[in-house]
């Protein structure tokens, strides 16, 4: 969620929650420019976003959902009715956020829609939900002409409607991607007008990507309607400005984006393109180097290098290289894929494989998984077998 000029870049589904100041809905508000672009034809909005269809209440009250709450208690018997590889067998997917009733018709959804499907549920029991920011290191990934910044939520739930238990030492939290360790006691608690900003956020990158820049505005200006502090809205705003050719109105939400994040790399590296092409050289030339001491070696910095390496002929440097991308950042699927190129270019088809494998199980999107299941069918038909998983 490669190389264009502007390189911007959109941050999506988390990032550090700071407390709302009283102003900070005036100053969100100041950054609008409604008239720059046309309003949607159908209505742009969170409402319903944790209602649930008739299917989810048919599921529900089935005899089979019902049977598992009884067994396991309300928390996990709702899990294993919904998460369970028997049961509803929902898969992880990048691709879109959706709502509660959505992500049950898709069977998919990524990590903020799936909590919001989850919690859609839970509610509906009376459990209670604490919607949780965890504070790991954010994913990069390049989608086209943009660069998406992932952070991650999760959430937990407790009996009975009762808040207390959400703090008891063993509640039940709610994950759907593999953690790095103690990362579940690094979190920050949101409520959920912070996951409603959250939504909206996404879904405003979602139309970036598709090209759709009046129905991203209104998409990020609802987010910002919502919780006018947070940081990776501001910067989409700015982003969408950027690209709507309006540079004053993006340097002002990328300056605002900073004041709430100063050390965001992301919004560094935005806002430090578009002064440059403003010819504001001296403070461009600033903020790339505040960026150099604080991110020396940023996300994508050996990957490109063994990119320039593997176009120039030098495989086993470009493998060197990927593979020092690979250690740092081993859920990105695009970083594993080239590892698995350039070793199959140097003749070594069992470490190709292996690589080819890992890109399959870290996609975050369905459609490139099936095609790296297609290569790998490939490389292992070449190699005689059917290979190691």
């Amino acid at each position: 969620m490669r190389t264009w000029i502007l390189s911007l870049l959109v941050l999506l589904s988390g990032c550090a929650h700071l407390e709302e100041d009283p102003g900070a809905a005036h100053r969100a508000a100041a950054l609008f420019d409604d008239a720059a672009f046309a309003r949607p034809a159908t209505p742009i909005g969170a409402d319903g976003l944790f209602a649930l269809s008739p299917a989810m209440r048919r599921h529900l009250n089935s005899t089979r959902f019902q049977s598992l709450l009884r067994e396991h208690g309300k928390p996990a018997g709702l899990l294993h009715a919904l998460y369970d590889s028997r049961e509803l067998r929902l898969d992880y997917d990048a691709t879109y956020t959706g709502t509660a009733a959505e992500t049950y018709a898709a069977r998919k959804g990524n990590c903020l829609s799936l909590v919001i499907m989850t919690a859609a549920f839970a509610h509906e029991l009376g459990l209670s939900v604490r919607f949780q920011d965890v504070q790991i290191e954010d994913t990069w990934s390049r989608d086209g002409a943009l660069y998406l910044v992932s952070s991650h939520v999760n959430l937990r739930l407790a009996p009975n409607g009762r808040h207390e238990d959400l703090n008891a030492p063993t509640p039940l939290t709610v994950d759907f991607v593999q953690l790095p360790p103690n990362a579940r006691e690094r979190v920050r608690y949101l409520d959920e007008a912070g996951i409603v900003a959250r939504y909206m956020n996404n879904r405003a990158a979602e139309e970036l990507l598709q090209g759709h820049l009046a129905a991203a505005y209104w998409w990020v200006r609802g987010a910002l309607l919502n919780k006018p502090s947070l940081a990776p809205a501001l910067n989409t705003l700015g982003v969408i400005y950027d690209r709507s050719a309006h540079p004053l109105l993006a340097e002002q939400a990328y300056r605002a984006a900073l004041e709430r994040e100063p050390d965001s790399l992301a919004t560094m590296r935005n806002l430090g393109a578009l002064l440059a092409a403003n010819g504001k050289t001296a403070e461009a030339e600033a903020l790339a180097q505040r960026q150099a001491r604080l991110y020396p070696a940023p996300p994508y910095y050996y990957f490109d290098r063994a990119m320039e390496a593997y176009k120039a002929g030098n495989v086993g440097q470009a493998r060197t290289l990927f593979a020092r991308e690979v250690a740092r950042a081993p859920y990105n699927d695009e970083f594993h894929f080239w590892l698995g190129v350039v070793n199959f270019e140097l003749g070594e088809l069992g470490t190709a494989e292996k690589q080819l494998a890992l890109a399959r199980d870290t996609s975050v999107h369905g459609d490139v998984r099936a095609r790296y299941s297609a290569k790998l069918a490939h490389l292992r038909s070449m190699a005689g077998g059917p290979g190691r998983n």
